[in-house]
């Protein structure tokens, strides 16, 4: 969607002031841990752009509350694997050679959105280390939730999904659905058994960029938006709209534990 016609369709501009209102009245408290998936588009026209949306929420939370946004870097991965779009085989092997490593200071995020593209490059804001999964996160428990990311365990127990997990965190989608609920990959580590795969990513190892293949589950967010569905029908959650986006509010806990249990139903 243009510029031109994110303003033919919206009614009143966006701005911090009615984005901070909006996020109080949908339940966003001072204190809280949330994690972010974001359109920006989809709140129609924004004065200000994704800075105002972000201060916007730092506002809300204030200085004890912690905000998350994934950070994913989803080119800095083997080009065997890529289908938006492929590369010919041929240019494989230097893909591999030539990527350069992930660095969380530099590296811009892909299909992530311009908010939490503009969030990891804002004063201290903290960015994980992981080389495909990272995520980013400002406030009390920055550090913490960015302080650990298990190469082998991107979205796992130790990661910053776990650690949010701990905290007793929220998910909040603005204008995105559940196939972008980053956490739910956080259940599918219950999954006994879950397939694993060989993954390869350009990283940074004792002052070197090296090629580093290793093996993960296989992620698979297909059914995420089925499980959304299937959770909000069971526990209705906060949601409203905020400009033209439909915004949701939902710990993050429930929905994650609903999830182990979706998995294990599917196994049985």
């Amino acid at each position: 969607m243009s510029e031109l016609e994110r303003i033919e369709q919206t009614e009143n501009p966006n701005t911090k002031k009615s984005l901070r209102e909006a996020f109080e009245t949908l339940g966003i408290t001072e204190g809280m841990v949330v994690i972010v998936h974001s359109s920006l588009s989809s709140l129609g026209w924004v004065c200000g752009g994704p800075v105002t949306v972000i201060q916007a929420l730092m506002e809300v939370v204030g200085k004890e509350g912690t905000i998350v946004m994934p950070t994913q870097t989803a080119d800095n991965t083997d080009p065997s694997g890529w289908q938006n779009p492929p590369v010919p085989q041929e240019w494989w092997p230097i893909i591999r050679e030539e990527m350069p490593a992930y660095d969380p200071l530099v590296t811009p995020t892909r299909g992530m959105g311009k908010i939490a593209e503009v969030f990891r490059t804002m004063p201290d804001v903290k960015r994980s280390l992981h080389p495909i999964y990272s995520f980013a996160a400002w406030g009390k428990h920055a550090d913490y939730i960015v302080s650990e990311q298990p190469l082998e365990s991107g979205f796992g127990p130790e990661s910053p999904l776990g650690k949010m997990y701990e905290l007793d965190g929220s998910i909040l989608l603005i204008g995105a659905s559940h196939d972008s609920n980053t956490s739910l990959h956080l259940a599918e580590h219950a999954i006994p058994g879950r397939n694993k795969v060989q993954k390869g990513v350009a990283m940074t190892e004792n002052g070197q960029r090296v090629w580093k293949t290793y093996e993960e589950i296989e992620y698979d967010s297909d059914v995420f938006e089925e499980i959304g569905r299937a959770f909000e029908e069971a526990q209705p959650i906060q949601s409203t709209v905020i400009g033209k986006a439909t915004c949701k509010l939902l710990k993050q806990r429930p929905i994650i534990d609903f999830a182990r249990e979706y998995f294990n139903q599917k196994q049985e």
